[in-house]
């Protein structure tokens, strides 16, 4: 089973400052003849830095398909990596699933060059042809569970999912999955839709994991009369909760706590637990892979060196409540705190990736099935 950072993870690592990959100490220095160097010629990437990559190239603009949620994190990385590198990023944000399916219909006529979407999404891409090869600088840095063995996709920050609650509408507040099952949430609750959205078919594997794939299908099956109906983003019932429209809605932390923090949105962030009392929830890394085909490979390509440079792997705690997934970068400021503080004593959960899009079509046309749609 592919593992994740966990919350002792976490936890020791908002104790440790950022170190940078590239630099002038002996462990990171390198030279033609260092055998850091010669390792990232040979795997066809740049030298790890900084700073990422910053060779010249004659691409103006790189597109990327996103999903949502790391939207002040790329304002600023897109900045910096324009004033470094005179390349304008456009960025197309939307659901997980509708990353993927937009890459489906234009493959004969590319449009993206950077693709960055959750799982099992960004595994379905690479099932269906829609992403390259390529090894970015500073791979070396990210656990190997944390990116594909075939070169075609990277983690470039870690998240889980959530749920959170309008704390005056949801009164008394919920704590268990069985108390979404009740009355007062009818037509109050809604979480986005699994198959869609990279949140939602976190909820359907995270009920898997807890109550078996038949047990998971009869609580949704229940859970439905309470549900408002299908939404393909999870982002956009981050308002409507905090409005009070909604009393309850699924999420993930990096983007909750962004909503609060910036928007002031008036929810809070929970995870729900099973019959026994425990809390979980699911590893759900944000992953980027080069688009096969891409108008400007090689500007996506520097994109993805840069976004992986310890530089704005640092920036992702700061600017965006994102934790980095290279090894060597540690959160140290408050936001990083606060991350480790609000997961104290709840359970990760990594699904096998592999085998979930193995069984994705069957387990979503099931999930479907089961509740009416």
């Amino acid at each position: 089973m592919r593992r994740y950072p966990g919350t002792a993870a976490i936890l020791g690592a908002v104790a440790l400052a950022a170190t940078a990959c590239g630099g002038t100490g002996s462990d990171s220095t390198t030279s033609a003849g260092d055998p850091k160097s010669a390792q990232a010629a040979a795997s066809g990437a740049p030298a790890c830095a900084e700073k990422g990559n910053t060779a010249p190239t004659d691409a103006k603009t790189v597109t990327v398909y996103s999903v949502d949620g790391l939207a002040d994190w790329y304002t600023k990385r897109f900045a910096e990596f324009e004033k470094q590198t005179g390349i304008k990023v456009q960025i197309v944000e939307s659901g997980s699933g509708e990353v993927i399916t937009r890459m489906e219909k234009e493959k004969t006529n590319t449009q993206a060059d950077l693709a960055v979407t959750l799982p099992p999404f960004i595994q379905r891409a690479v099932g269906a042809d829609l992403l390259q090869p390529y090894t970015p600088a500073c791979a070396d840095k990210v656990p190997a569970a944390s990116k594909d063995a075939g070169g075609k996709y990277t983690a470039i920050s870690n998240n889980y999912l959530s749920w959170i609650y309008n704390p005056d509408q949801a009164k008394p507040a919920p704590a268990t999955f069985k108390d979404l099952l009740d009355g007062r949430f009818d037509k109050r609750l809604q979480y986005s839709t699994p198959g869609q959205a990279g949140d939602g078919t976190a909820v359907l594997l995270q009920l898997q994991h807890i109550y078996g794939k038949e047990g998971a299908l009869d609580y949704l099956r229940q859970l439905e009369k309470n549900n408002v109906g299908p939404s393909s983003s999870t982002g956009k019932l981050q308002p409507k909760t905090s409005k009070g429209e909604l009393s309850v809605a699924n999420g993930d932390v990096q983007m909750n706590l962004g909503s609060i923090h910036n928007d002031k949105s008036n929810f809070k962030i929970w995870f729900p637990a099973d019959d026994t009392g425990k809390k979980s929830t699911v590893a759900l890394p944000y992953y980027a892979g080069v688009v096969k085909g891409a108008p400007h490979p090689e500007a996506a390509q520097k994109l993805l060196d840069f976004l992986l440079s310890a530089e704005s792997q640092t920036a992702l705690s700061t600017d965006a409540r994102g934790l980095p997934v290279r090894d060597d970068v540690k959160p140290a400021d408050a936001n990083g705190a606060e991350i480790a503080a609000l997961m104290q004593g709840v359970d990760i959960h990594t699904p096998d990736w592999d085998q979930v899009v193995k069984d994705f079509d069957a387990d979503i046309a099931a999930y479907n099935k089961a509740v009416g749609r």
